[in-house]
């Protein structure tokens, strides 16, 4: 065992993982040319609940872009996401609707027209401060670039709520055409 702490130690180290196997930029140039430039949100499904629902644009897995992850969020009334951490900072900016973040276990208020950030590495969570009506937010954040670096801790500290709150029965998200 050495004597030499990481924090004062001269050793190599190896900070991005290595990208290997066929690349050809010319290819991968006209496979990027050939996707479609532009996503039409209503071919584009909501997925989660019964609180917070989400639609995403562009992720990681789409192979659309190669540095941005964005999607739509929507709050039920009253509704809030689960409470979790990642890495990747994060701008949600707030389409219509009021709400609060708790970040660290402080509270952020926010209505249509802010721009809420998280901060990498921050534990948080996404709340509809009304009861009556739901909020929306649109997120862009820098995931992929992340991952691209290896950096992929995301943890759930508070799952997202499986029940609908009292105002928030049979709520379902608004499609694009209703916005």
């Amino acid at each position: 065992m050495g004597t030499e702490s990481h924090y004062h130690s001269k050793k190599d180290r190896v900070f991005v993982r290595a990208i290997s196997g066929e690349y050809n930029l010319k290819a991968e140039l006209n496979r990027l040319r050939s996707l479609p430039r532009v996503r039409h949100g209503d071919e584009l499904a909501f997925v989660d609940g019964p609180q917070t629902f989400s639609k995403h644009y562009v992720e990681p897995v789409d192979g659309l872009g190669q540095t941005l992850h964005i999607h739509l969020e929507e709050y039920a009334p009253g509704g809030k996401s689960q409470k979790h951490g990642h890495v990747n900072e994060a701008a949600f900016y707030i389409l219509d609707g009021r709400g609060y973040e708790i970040h660290d276990e402080v509270r952020y208020d926010w209505e249509a027209g802010d721009v809420a950030i998280v901060h990498n590495n921050c534990v948080h969570q996404h709340n509809n401060a009304d009861p009556e009506k739901p909020a929306r937010a649109l997120v862009i954040k820098t995931k992929p670039m992340y991952m691209f670096m290896n950096m992929l801790f995301q943890k759930t500290v508070t799952p997202r709520p499986t029940e609908p709150t009292e105002h928030g029965v049979g709520f379902v998200p608004r499609q694009d055409e209703e916005v």
